[in-house]
């Protein structure tokens, strides 16, 4: 009976439009995920939360390389080199961070998706940062040889 209704459900789907073919209403099939040039970045950085109407600190604005600052209603989120954060601002530290080697089309579909998917399955939490040109992911620094290993074997190309 499950057959049935599920050719029904095709042949119905055809005449509505919501497919090209029958074949193209059976293709399950995900597309292949991107295999991507990935570059270990050799800081350890922080991930700290401050107040939404928190000015941004003067360490932050001072900070070279590695940083982002984001603003929403809730909250101001940097990202720093670890060794700029003062002791006591309130942060996640000891982060790595993978940068997908770009400039990237901001058109493209799934390259956060074939970095995070191989680590989730792996049981291995990210912290994905996006720029204009590029993305990255960062990992905790005790996660580290464990994500690269994955990530290779997902077809990545890791230089470290």
């Amino acid at each position: 009976m499950g057959a049935i209704h599920l050719r029904r459900a095709l042949i119905v789907a055809l005449l509505i439009g919501g497919t090209d073919s029958m074949v193209d209403a059976q293709d399950t099939r995900q597309p292949p995920r991107p295999r991507l040039p990935l570059e270990l970045l050799a800081d350890t950085l922080a991930i700290c939360r401050l107040d939404a109407r928190a000015p941004v600190p003067a360490w932050a604005e001072q900070s070279s390389g590695f940083l982002t600052v984001s603003r929403t209603a809730e909250e101001l989120s940097i990202t720093a080199h670890q060794h700029a954060v003062p002791a006591g601002v309130p942060c996640e530290r000891d982060y790595r961070a993978l940068r997908v080697r770009g400039p990237l089309p901001l058109n493209l579909v799934g390259i956060l998706a074939a970095i995070a998917d191989p680590l989730a399955a792996a049981g291995l939490s990210i912290f994905a940062i996006s720029t204009y040109d590029t993305d990255y992911v960062l990992i905790k620094a005790h996660d580290l040889e464990a994500a690269l290993r994955v990530l290779e074997r997902a077809g990545h190309q890791v230089r470290r």
